[in-house]
Protein backbone atom coordinates (compact mmCIF):
# COMPACT_ATOMS: atom_id res chain seq x y z
CA UNK A 1 0.00 0.00 0.00
CA UNK A 2 0.97 3.59 -1.11
CA UNK A 3 2.35 5.95 2.42
CA UNK A 4 2.40 9.29 2.65
CA UNK A 5 5.40 11.39 4.64
CA UNK A 6 5.83 15.39 4.41
CA UNK A 7 9.08 17.17 4.11
CA UNK A 8 9.41 20.65 4.92
CA UNK A 9 11.83 22.30 2.72
CA UNK A 10 13.68 25.60 3.50
CA UNK A 11 15.36 27.66 1.15
CA UNK A 12 16.74 31.34 1.83
CA UNK A 13 14.40 32.59 -0.98
CA UNK A 14 11.66 30.44 -0.39
CA UNK A 15 9.82 27.39 1.69
CA UNK A 16 7.23 24.41 1.11
CA UNK A 17 6.09 21.70 2.76
CA UNK A 18 5.72 18.93 0.28
CA UNK A 19 3.53 15.69 0.36
CA UNK A 20 5.23 12.78 -0.94
CA UNK A 21 3.64 9.29 -1.75
CA UNK A 22 5.50 6.49 -2.23
CA UNK A 23 3.68 3.48 -4.01
CA UNK A 24 3.71 -0.47 -3.68
CA UNK A 25 5.01 -0.01 -7.20
CA UNK A 26 8.39 1.96 -6.00
CA UNK A 27 7.62 5.46 -7.42
CA UNK A 28 7.35 8.61 -5.20
CA UNK A 29 4.95 10.97 -6.14
CA UNK A 30 5.06 14.50 -5.25
CA UNK A 31 2.74 17.39 -3.71
CA UNK A 32 3.13 20.67 -3.29
CA UNK A 33 0.88 21.27 -0.02
CA UNK A 34 2.05 25.31 0.74
CA UNK A 35 4.51 27.45 -0.06
CA UNK A 36 6.52 30.85 1.49
CA UNK A 37 8.93 33.43 0.78
CA UNK A 38 11.86 33.49 2.63
CA UNK A 39 14.66 35.50 3.30
CA UNK A 40 16.80 37.75 5.51
CA UNK A 41 15.92 40.70 7.11
CA UNK A 42 17.41 43.92 8.96
CA UNK A 43 17.05 43.57 13.03
CA UNK A 44 19.47 45.73 15.15
CA UNK A 45 21.62 45.76 12.56
CA UNK A 46 22.24 42.31 12.23
CA UNK A 47 20.97 40.36 8.96
CA UNK A 48 18.75 37.63 10.60
CA UNK A 49 16.00 35.38 9.65
CA UNK A 50 12.50 35.53 11.22
CA UNK A 51 12.02 32.61 13.24
CA UNK A 52 8.72 33.14 14.64
CA UNK A 53 7.74 33.50 11.04
CA UNK A 54 9.39 30.27 9.62
CA UNK A 55 7.18 28.32 12.58
CA UNK A 56 4.40 29.92 11.91
CA UNK A 57 4.49 28.94 7.75
CA UNK A 58 5.82 25.71 8.68
CA UNK A 59 2.80 24.91 10.77
CA UNK A 60 0.57 26.52 8.44
CA UNK A 61 1.51 24.35 5.70
CA UNK A 62 1.27 21.30 7.99
CA UNK A 63 -2.48 22.02 8.47
CA UNK A 64 -3.12 22.65 4.43
CA UNK A 65 -1.10 19.09 4.38
CA UNK A 66 -3.81 17.61 6.51
CA UNK A 67 -6.86 19.35 4.55
CA UNK A 68 -6.71 16.57 2.07
CA UNK A 69 -4.94 13.18 1.18
CA UNK A 70 -4.07 10.43 3.98
CA UNK A 71 -3.01 11.12 7.21
CA UNK A 72 1.17 10.99 6.77
CA UNK A 73 3.34 8.44 8.76
CA UNK A 74 6.14 11.21 9.44
CA UNK A 75 7.41 14.74 8.92
CA UNK A 76 10.85 15.41 8.64
CA UNK A 77 12.56 19.07 7.58
CA UNK A 78 15.55 19.80 5.89
CA UNK A 79 17.17 23.48 5.37
CA UNK A 80 20.03 25.55 3.92
CA UNK A 81 23.73 24.97 5.84
CA UNK A 82 25.44 26.53 8.24
CA UNK A 83 22.98 29.40 9.88
CA UNK A 84 21.68 28.07 13.89
CA UNK A 85 19.79 29.36 16.58
CA UNK A 86 20.65 29.70 20.27
CA UNK A 87 18.13 27.25 22.71
CA UNK A 88 18.30 28.40 26.56
CA UNK A 89 17.54 25.64 29.48
CA UNK A 90 14.00 26.57 29.18
CA UNK A 91 13.76 25.75 25.57
CA UNK A 92 13.07 29.27 24.78
CA UNK A 93 15.11 30.87 21.45
CA UNK A 94 17.74 33.58 21.89
CA UNK A 95 16.76 35.76 19.67
CA UNK A 96 16.38 35.56 15.58
CA UNK A 97 19.25 32.94 14.18
CA UNK A 98 21.71 35.20 12.44
CA UNK A 99 22.00 34.79 7.89
CA UNK A 100 24.92 34.03 6.36
CA UNK A 101 25.11 36.77 4.20
CA UNK A 102 25.53 39.34 7.53
CA UNK A 103 28.48 41.62 6.46
CA UNK A 104 30.26 40.70 10.20
CA UNK A 105 31.11 37.28 9.12
CA UNK A 106 34.34 38.23 6.18
CA UNK A 107 36.02 40.05 8.90
CA UNK A 108 35.80 37.59 11.70
CA UNK A 109 36.61 34.87 9.49
CA UNK A 110 39.98 37.13 8.77
CA UNK A 111 40.26 37.56 12.39
CA UNK A 112 40.14 33.95 13.57
CA UNK A 113 42.14 32.95 11.05
CA UNK A 114 45.37 35.80 11.71
CA UNK A 115 45.86 32.92 15.11
CA UNK A 116 44.57 29.95 13.72
CA UNK A 117 46.62 28.96 10.35
CA UNK A 118 43.91 28.21 7.88
CA UNK A 119 45.85 24.84 6.82
CA UNK A 120 45.38 23.31 9.86
CA UNK A 121 41.82 24.28 10.21
CA UNK A 122 40.98 22.88 7.40
CA UNK A 123 43.49 19.55 7.95
CA UNK A 124 41.17 19.38 11.40
CA UNK A 125 38.00 19.54 9.61
CA UNK A 126 38.36 18.83 5.98
CA UNK A 127 36.11 21.97 5.19
CA UNK A 128 36.52 24.83 2.28
CA UNK A 129 36.97 28.07 4.42
CA UNK A 130 34.48 30.66 3.70
CA UNK A 131 33.00 33.05 5.67
CA UNK A 132 29.48 31.88 5.91
CA UNK A 133 30.82 28.83 7.97
CA UNK A 134 29.16 28.56 11.56
CA UNK A 135 33.02 28.65 13.00
CA UNK A 136 32.96 32.10 12.08
CA UNK A 137 29.70 32.98 12.95
CA UNK A 138 30.66 31.74 16.50
CA UNK A 139 33.51 33.83 16.42
CA UNK A 140 31.85 37.12 15.50
CA UNK A 141 29.52 36.79 18.24
CA UNK A 142 32.39 35.65 20.93
CA UNK A 143 34.55 38.73 19.70
CA UNK A 144 31.33 41.20 20.39
CA UNK A 145 30.92 39.73 23.66
CA UNK A 146 27.11 38.25 22.92
CA UNK A 147 25.72 36.95 26.26
CA UNK A 148 23.35 34.69 24.12
CA UNK A 149 26.50 32.41 24.19
CA UNK A 150 26.53 32.01 28.23
CA UNK A 151 22.80 32.06 28.23
CA UNK A 152 22.44 29.53 26.03
CA UNK A 153 22.38 25.45 26.47
CA UNK A 154 22.59 24.27 23.40
CA UNK A 155 23.17 25.29 20.02
CA UNK A 156 20.71 23.98 17.23
CA UNK A 157 20.64 24.61 13.16
CA UNK A 158 17.90 26.10 11.76
CA UNK A 159 16.08 22.31 10.81
CA UNK A 160 16.85 21.49 13.65
CA UNK A 161 15.20 24.27 15.03
CA UNK A 162 12.13 23.32 14.02
CA UNK A 163 12.23 19.79 14.66
CA UNK A 164 12.66 21.06 19.13
CA UNK A 165 9.14 23.57 18.06
CA UNK A 166 7.38 20.38 16.59
CA UNK A 167 8.35 17.92 19.00
CA UNK A 168 10.47 19.57 22.49
CA UNK A 169 13.77 17.17 21.42
CA UNK A 170 17.00 18.80 20.83
CA UNK A 171 18.84 16.86 18.42
CA UNK A 172 21.04 18.17 15.56
CA UNK A 173 21.88 15.96 12.66
CA UNK A 174 24.93 15.13 11.33
CA UNK A 175 24.84 16.30 7.84
CA UNK A 176 23.93 19.70 8.71
CA UNK A 177 26.65 19.28 11.45
CA UNK A 178 29.25 18.82 8.82
CA UNK A 179 28.73 22.25 7.50
CA UNK A 180 29.57 24.03 10.58
CA UNK A 181 33.50 23.55 10.20
CA UNK A 182 33.61 22.25 13.68
CA UNK A 183 33.14 18.55 13.77
CA UNK A 184 36.54 16.90 13.21
CA UNK A 185 36.91 15.25 9.73
CA UNK A 186 35.88 11.64 9.14
CA UNK A 187 34.17 11.59 12.71
CA UNK A 188 30.70 12.83 14.62
CA UNK A 189 33.16 14.23 16.68
CA UNK A 190 33.29 18.04 17.63
CA UNK A 191 36.82 19.28 17.21
CA UNK A 192 37.87 19.94 20.87
CA UNK A 193 40.61 22.62 20.00
CA UNK A 194 38.22 24.55 17.49
CA UNK A 195 35.99 24.93 20.58
CA UNK A 196 38.85 25.63 23.00
CA UNK A 197 40.75 28.52 20.20
CA UNK A 198 36.64 30.39 19.77
CA UNK A 199 36.16 30.01 23.62
CA UNK A 200 32.46 28.92 22.87
CA UNK A 201 31.01 26.36 26.08
CA UNK A 202 31.35 23.14 24.98
CA UNK A 203 27.89 21.88 25.92
CA UNK A 204 26.07 23.86 23.12
CA UNK A 205 27.19 21.24 20.84
CA UNK A 206 24.93 17.86 20.95
CA UNK A 207 26.54 14.39 19.85
CA UNK A 208 25.06 14.22 16.09
CA UNK A 209 22.18 11.73 14.90
CA UNK A 210 22.91 10.29 11.85
CA UNK A 211 19.81 11.14 9.05
CA UNK A 212 17.28 8.14 8.99
CA UNK A 213 17.03 8.94 12.53
CA UNK A 214 13.14 8.94 14.68
CA UNK A 215 13.83 12.16 16.81
CA UNK A 216 10.81 12.63 18.68
CA UNK A 217 6.46 12.55 18.32
CA UNK A 218 4.58 15.90 17.91
CA UNK A 219 3.08 16.78 20.86
CA UNK A 220 -1.18 17.84 21.17
CA UNK A 221 -0.70 21.28 21.15
CA UNK A 222 1.10 20.69 17.64
CA UNK A 223 -1.87 18.51 16.55
CA UNK A 224 -4.36 20.43 17.84
CA UNK A 225 -2.84 23.04 15.38
CA UNK A 226 -2.27 21.47 12.28
CA UNK A 227 -5.30 18.67 12.80
CA UNK A 228 -2.46 16.13 12.35
CA UNK A 229 -2.63 13.56 14.42
CA UNK A 230 0.25 12.70 17.01
CA UNK A 231 2.80 11.44 14.36
CA UNK A 232 6.54 11.01 14.45
CA UNK A 233 9.17 13.66 13.51
CA UNK A 234 11.97 11.98 11.65
CA UNK A 235 15.25 13.42 10.71
CA UNK A 236 16.16 13.51 7.08
CA UNK A 237 19.67 14.28 6.10
CA UNK A 238 18.53 17.99 7.15
CA UNK A 239 20.85 19.56 5.01
CA UNK A 240 19.43 20.28 1.64
CA UNK A 241 21.91 19.33 -0.64
CA UNK A 242 22.63 15.94 1.87
CA UNK A 243 19.14 15.51 0.98
CA UNK A 244 19.34 16.08 -2.78
CA UNK A 245 22.26 14.29 -3.51
CA UNK A 246 20.90 11.34 -1.68
CA UNK A 247 17.99 11.47 -4.72
CA UNK A 248 19.96 11.87 -7.46
CA UNK A 249 18.66 9.46 -10.02
CA UNK A 250 22.57 8.06 -10.83
CA UNK A 251 23.64 4.13 -11.51
CA UNK A 252 27.50 3.67 -10.16
CA UNK A 253 29.57 5.81 -8.56
CA UNK A 254 31.44 7.57 -11.72
CA UNK A 255 29.13 10.55 -11.49
CA UNK A 256 29.42 13.86 -10.26
CA UNK A 257 26.49 15.90 -9.64
CA UNK A 258 25.64 19.32 -9.56
CA UNK A 259 22.93 20.95 -7.32
CA UNK A 260 22.09 23.92 -9.05
CA UNK A 261 20.01 26.69 -7.21
CA UNK A 262 20.98 29.68 -5.18
CA UNK A 263 23.97 28.55 -5.00
CA UNK A 264 25.83 26.20 -7.44
CA UNK A 265 27.42 22.83 -4.93
CA UNK A 266 29.01 20.65 -7.32
CA UNK A 267 30.52 17.49 -5.76
CA UNK A 268 31.19 13.81 -6.12
CA UNK A 269 31.11 10.58 -3.45
CA UNK A 270 33.56 9.07 -1.66
CA UNK A 271 33.79 6.70 1.00
CA UNK A 272 36.01 8.70 3.38
CA UNK A 273 37.01 12.64 3.68
CA UNK A 274 39.82 13.67 1.34
CA UNK A 275 42.06 16.33 3.07
CA UNK A 276 45.20 17.06 1.88
CA UNK A 277 47.36 20.12 0.41
CA UNK A 278 45.82 19.80 -2.77
CA UNK A 279 41.90 20.26 -1.11
CA UNK A 280 42.96 22.69 0.29
CA UNK A 281 44.22 24.72 -2.53
CA UNK A 282 41.56 23.81 -4.52
CA UNK A 283 39.59 25.20 -0.87
CA UNK A 284 37.49 21.63 -1.75
CA UNK A 285 35.22 21.03 1.07
CA UNK A 286 34.29 17.27 3.18
CA UNK A 287 30.37 17.28 4.51
CA UNK A 288 29.05 14.16 5.49
CA UNK A 289 26.23 12.48 3.31
CA UNK A 290 23.57 9.45 3.93
CA UNK A 291 24.66 5.87 4.66
CA UNK A 292 28.22 6.77 5.32
CA UNK A 293 28.98 8.77 2.51
CA UNK A 294 30.79 11.98 2.15
CA UNK A 295 30.27 15.06 -0.35
CA UNK A 296 33.62 16.11 -1.81
CA UNK A 297 32.88 19.47 -3.40
CA UNK A 298 33.07 22.74 -4.42
CA UNK A 299 30.62 25.73 -3.44
CA UNK A 300 30.22 28.43 -5.95
CA UNK A 301 28.16 31.10 -6.24
CA UNK A 302 24.77 30.44 -8.08
CA UNK A 303 22.06 31.61 -9.75
CA UNK A 304 21.46 33.89 -6.95
CA UNK A 305 23.64 35.84 -8.85
CA UNK A 306 21.02 36.11 -12.12
CA UNK A 307 18.19 36.26 -9.65
CA UNK A 308 19.70 39.64 -8.03
CA UNK A 309 20.41 41.36 -11.81
CA UNK A 310 16.37 40.41 -12.13
CA UNK A 311 16.12 41.95 -8.85
CA UNK A 312 17.60 45.18 -9.76
CA UNK A 313 15.71 44.98 -13.61
CA UNK A 314 12.65 44.90 -11.18
CA UNK A 315 11.93 41.44 -11.29
CA UNK A 316 11.08 42.25 -15.58
CA UNK A 317 11.14 40.47 -18.36
CA UNK A 318 10.15 36.80 -17.15
CA UNK A 319 12.28 34.32 -16.23
CA UNK A 320 11.75 32.68 -19.65
CA UNK A 321 11.89 35.48 -21.40
CA UNK A 322 14.88 36.15 -20.36
CA UNK A 323 16.34 33.09 -21.00
CA UNK A 324 15.62 33.42 -24.79
CA UNK A 325 16.83 36.74 -24.67
CA UNK A 326 20.14 35.47 -23.52
CA UNK A 327 20.07 32.06 -26.16
CA UNK A 328 20.06 35.04 -28.73
CA UNK A 329 23.04 36.93 -27.66
CA UNK A 330 26.52 36.69 -29.00
CA UNK A 331 28.06 33.69 -27.30
CA UNK A 332 31.59 33.99 -25.20
CA UNK A 333 31.94 37.69 -25.27
CA UNK A 334 32.07 38.49 -21.54
CA UNK A 335 33.04 36.15 -18.75
CA UNK A 336 34.09 36.64 -14.94
CA UNK A 337 34.39 34.49 -12.29
CA UNK A 338 31.35 33.55 -9.93
CA UNK A 339 33.22 32.76 -6.98
CA UNK A 340 34.82 35.93 -6.39
CA UNK A 341 33.40 37.16 -3.09
CA UNK A 342 32.38 40.25 -4.87
CA UNK A 343 28.77 38.35 -5.72
CA UNK A 344 28.45 37.12 -2.07
CA UNK A 345 25.90 40.10 -1.08
CA UNK A 346 26.64 43.57 -3.39
CA UNK A 347 24.92 46.34 -3.06
CA UNK A 348 24.10 46.37 -6.88
CA UNK A 349 24.54 43.10 -8.83
CA UNK A 350 24.52 44.30 -12.13
CA UNK A 351 27.62 46.70 -10.90
CA UNK A 352 29.24 43.59 -9.58
CA UNK A 353 29.34 41.46 -12.93
CA UNK A 354 29.94 44.43 -14.79
CA UNK A 355 32.79 45.22 -12.54
CA UNK A 356 33.94 41.00 -12.32
CA UNK A 357 33.48 41.14 -16.01
CA UNK A 358 36.26 44.72 -16.23
CA UNK A 359 38.62 42.52 -13.78
CA UNK A 360 38.67 39.79 -16.39
CA UNK A 361 39.61 42.03 -19.12
CA UNK A 362 36.20 42.13 -20.90
CA UNK A 363 33.54 45.04 -22.12
CA UNK A 364 30.36 45.08 -19.90
CA UNK A 365 27.39 43.73 -22.06
CA UNK A 366 24.60 46.56 -22.14
CA UNK A 367 21.50 44.32 -22.83
CA UNK A 368 19.61 42.13 -20.23
CA UNK A 369 19.96 39.08 -22.43
CA UNK A 370 23.65 39.59 -22.88
CA UNK A 371 24.41 40.04 -18.84
CA UNK A 372 22.18 37.12 -18.55
CA UNK A 373 24.46 34.95 -21.05
CA UNK A 374 27.94 36.40 -19.69
CA UNK A 375 25.78 34.99 -15.77
CA UNK A 376 24.88 31.49 -17.28
CA UNK A 377 28.18 30.79 -19.44
CA UNK A 378 30.24 31.64 -16.71
CA UNK A 379 28.86 29.83 -14.55
CA UNK A 380 29.30 26.85 -16.64
CA UNK A 381 33.05 27.69 -16.98
CA UNK A 382 33.51 27.64 -13.11
CA UNK A 383 32.07 23.95 -13.39
CA UNK A 384 34.31 22.59 -15.78
CA UNK A 385 36.88 25.05 -13.53
CA UNK A 386 35.91 22.75 -10.09
CA UNK A 387 35.12 19.31 -12.13
CA UNK A 388 38.66 19.13 -13.28
CA UNK A 389 40.13 19.41 -9.50
CA UNK A 390 37.71 16.89 -8.11
CA UNK A 391 38.73 14.62 -10.79
CA UNK A 392 42.11 14.97 -10.08
CA UNK A 393 41.60 14.57 -6.16
CA UNK A 394 39.49 11.78 -7.21
CA UNK A 395 42.35 10.21 -9.50
CA UNK A 396 39.82 8.77 -12.19
CA UNK A 397 37.51 10.64 -14.25
CA UNK A 398 33.87 10.77 -14.77
CA UNK A 399 31.88 10.40 -17.62
CA UNK A 400 28.74 12.23 -16.72
CA UNK A 401 26.85 15.02 -14.49
CA UNK A 402 23.60 15.06 -13.14
CA UNK A 403 22.02 18.35 -12.50
CA UNK A 404 19.55 18.65 -9.87
CA UNK A 405 17.54 21.06 -8.06
CA UNK A 406 15.79 24.61 -9.79
CA UNK A 407 18.39 24.88 -12.00
CA UNK A 408 18.13 21.75 -13.56
CA UNK A 409 14.47 23.69 -15.35
CA UNK A 410 16.97 26.20 -17.03
CA UNK A 411 17.80 24.27 -19.93
CA UNK A 412 20.08 27.38 -21.25
CA UNK A 413 22.40 26.51 -18.66
CA UNK A 414 22.25 22.93 -18.64
CA UNK A 415 23.10 22.97 -22.62
CA UNK A 416 26.14 25.79 -22.04
CA UNK A 417 27.57 23.14 -18.89
CA UNK A 418 27.82 20.36 -21.13
CA UNK A 419 28.84 22.26 -24.36
CA UNK A 420 31.47 23.78 -21.41
CA UNK A 421 32.43 20.49 -19.50
CA UNK A 422 32.75 18.13 -22.22
CA UNK A 423 30.03 15.64 -20.14
CA UNK A 424 26.73 14.49 -20.62
CA UNK A 425 24.45 16.18 -18.39
CA UNK A 426 21.73 14.72 -17.08
CA UNK A 427 18.81 16.96 -15.32
CA UNK A 428 16.62 16.51 -12.89
CA UNK A 429 14.90 15.99 -10.65
CA UNK A 430 13.95 19.62 -9.69
CA UNK A 431 12.44 18.68 -6.49
CA UNK A 432 15.53 16.58 -5.11
CA UNK A 433 15.71 17.90 -1.82
CA UNK A 434 12.36 17.36 -1.14
CA UNK A 435 12.56 13.64 -2.63
CA UNK A 436 15.35 12.73 -0.50
CA UNK A 437 13.91 13.93 2.32
CA UNK A 438 11.09 12.06 2.18
CA UNK A 439 13.05 8.51 1.27
CA UNK A 440 14.99 9.13 4.17
CA UNK A 441 11.91 9.15 6.61
CA UNK A 442 10.97 6.25 4.33
CA UNK A 443 14.44 4.73 5.56
CA UNK A 444 13.40 5.68 8.89
CA UNK A 445 9.86 3.95 8.68
CA UNK A 446 11.74 0.56 7.32
CA UNK A 447 10.33 1.15 3.73
CA UNK A 448 13.86 1.85 2.23
CA UNK A 449 16.75 -0.23 2.99
CA UNK A 450 19.62 1.35 1.13
CA UNK A 451 21.20 4.40 -1.09
CA UNK A 452 20.84 2.06 -4.09
CA UNK A 453 17.06 1.60 -3.38
CA UNK A 454 16.55 5.29 -2.98
CA UNK A 455 17.96 6.20 -6.09
CA UNK A 456 16.19 3.10 -8.10
CA UNK A 457 13.07 5.16 -7.11
CA UNK A 458 14.37 8.37 -8.26
CA UNK A 459 15.48 6.93 -11.40
CA UNK A 460 11.81 5.58 -12.02
CA UNK A 461 9.68 8.51 -10.27
CA UNK A 462 11.82 11.56 -12.14
CA UNK A 463 13.50 10.43 -15.68
CA UNK A 464 16.20 12.67 -16.38
CA UNK A 465 16.26 14.86 -19.29
CA UNK A 466 19.69 14.67 -21.24
CA UNK A 467 21.67 17.23 -23.00
CA UNK A 468 24.72 15.91 -25.38
CA UNK A 469 28.26 18.08 -25.39
CA UNK A 470 28.67 19.61 -28.65
CA UNK A 471 32.41 21.18 -27.64
CA UNK A 472 34.15 24.04 -29.55
CA UNK A 473 37.42 25.55 -30.01
CA UNK A 474 35.28 29.05 -28.84
CA UNK A 475 34.67 26.78 -25.65
CA UNK A 476 38.17 26.05 -25.13
CA UNK A 477 39.56 29.68 -25.95
CA UNK A 478 36.84 30.70 -23.51
CA UNK A 479 37.94 28.40 -21.09
CA UNK A 480 41.74 29.34 -21.06
CA UNK A 481 40.42 33.33 -20.63
CA UNK A 482 38.86 31.91 -17.54
CA UNK A 483 41.81 30.01 -15.98
CA UNK A 484 43.23 33.10 -16.71
CA UNK A 485 40.88 35.28 -14.46
CA UNK A 486 41.00 32.63 -11.73
CA UNK A 487 44.72 32.41 -11.77
CA UNK A 488 44.61 36.49 -11.47
CA UNK A 489 42.51 36.45 -8.37
CA UNK A 490 44.47 34.44 -6.75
Amino acid sequence: MAESYLAVDLGAGSGRVMRGRLGADGTLALEERHRFPNGPVQRNGRLVWDFPRLRREVLSGLQAACASGPHPRSIGVDGWGVDFGLVDRDGNVLGDPCAYRDPRFPEAMEDFLSTFPGEELHRLTGIQILPINTIFQLHAMAREGDGRLQAAEHLLFVPDLLHHALTGERTTEYTMASTSQLLEAGTRSWCAPLLEALGVPARLFRAPVEPGTVIGTIPEAVSKRTGLPRLSVAAPATHDTASAVAAVPAEGRDFAWLSSGTWSLIGIEADAPVVDARTFEANVTNEGGVFGTVRVLKNIMGLWILEECRRAWGGAPALETLLCEADKAPPLRAIFDPADPAFLHPPDMLQAVAGGIRRGGGEPPASRGAVARAVLESLALAYRHALEALQAIRGAPVDRLHVIGGGSKNGLLCRFTADATGLPVLAGPAEATSAGNLLMQAHAAGRVGSLEEIREISRRSFPPARYDPEPSEAWEEAYGRFCAIKSAGE
